[in-house]
């Protein structure tokens, strides 16, 4: 129960006194800053002890879908295969081969010229458009867009830019900028290695739908020998449709970790998560996007006869 008075002096709040809640552990108020400092030495073992547990609630709740969400077209949950998805400069939406592979479909039979399918933008003929459509994204403050720069300066070695991109799409909610700022810290890349802001990144990746977060925060775990802790990772992680998470949760059935239950929620999770990826349209893109350059020329020869 949350105390309708200051924790520290007592005074009670009322109409000319707005007391402040200990945002750590939300369990008591304070009328001032003062009051909460005094009161800090019997009431910090308390708070920490509240806040780890409010942590613990947030970090181990099953996430309704994975950082990457739904295809803004067809709605249906992408794919962790990154490769069965696409991002284009004008809006940064990622959105699934399927929807792009129909509008190119339908653009190339009615002899439209070719836009973005999400927000209908004509797409770049250039990689110097591509480029001013990007930083125009990144001007306005969009998470992805500046991750994905964070992730550019990255791969080209510098670590700096690639840490104030990432530190400024993680600020703005991004998981996956907290996940690459995870390794960052782990790497020692462009910073001092620190495991504590390490996992402060990976546990904010994991609580925003980051499996591969997810997956290594449960080998952490398991490294601490925290198997239960780890088992929870695991098991969220391959709900969340990640391979390698279920084969973690398999591994430890086998050796009498994890139980036949938990094993079988899992299963079946990781499969209800991949199934719901499927669709028709994204199969046909599929097939056309594992062709020959010529076979796709062909291809589409042939739709625009028909």
């Amino acid at each position: 129960m949350i105390l309708c008075c200051c924790a520290s002096c007592g005074k009670a709040e009322v109409d000319d006194v707005k007391l402040k809640i200990c945002t750590a552990c939300r369990l008591v108020k304070y009328c001032s800053v003062d009051c909460q400092k005094n009161h800090r030495p019997q009431h910090k073992k308390a708070c920490k002890k509240r806040a780890a547990e409010l942590r613990d609630d947030k970090l181990f709740t099953q996430p309704d879908e994975s950082h990457l969400g739904e295809c803004p077209i067809c709605c249906l949950p992408l794919s962790l295969d990154l490769s069965k998805s696409i991002m284009t400069t004008c809006c940064c939406k990622m959105i699934c081969k399927g929807c792009d592979y129909a509008n190119q479909k339908r653009e190339n039979d009615q002899g439209l010229e070719h836009r973005c399918a999400f927000c209908r933008e004509i797409l770049p003929e250039t990689d110097e458009e591509g480029h001013q459509n990007f930083m125009k994204r990144i001007k306005a403050n969009d998470p992805v867009a500046i991750c994905q720069k964070g992730c550019n300066c990255h791969d080209e070695g510098d670590f700096e830019g690639a840490f104030e991109y990432l530190t400024k799409a993680a600020e703005l909610g991004e998981p996956e900028a907290h996940y690459q700022l995870s390794t960052m810290y782990y790497k020692g890349e462009g910073v001092e290695k620190d495991k504590k802001k390490e996992m402060y990144h990976l546990e904010e990746a994991a609580i925003g739908g980051h499996p591969w977060a997810r997956y290594n925060l449960g080998v952490e775990e398991k490294e601490k020998g925290r198997m239960d802790r780890a088992m929870k990772n695991y098991i969220i992680a391959a709900k969340l449709g990640y391979d390698n998470a279920l084969e973690a949760v398999k591994d430890c059935f086998v050796d009498g970790i994890v139980s036949k239950e938990e094993y079988d929620s899992a299963l079946r999770g990781h499969q209800a998560t991949v199934d719901a990826t499927k669709s028709k349209q994204r199969e046909e893109a599929y097939a056309f996007d594992n062709l020959s350059p010529e076979e796709q020329e062909r291809r589409w020869v042939q739709l625009l006869r028909h």
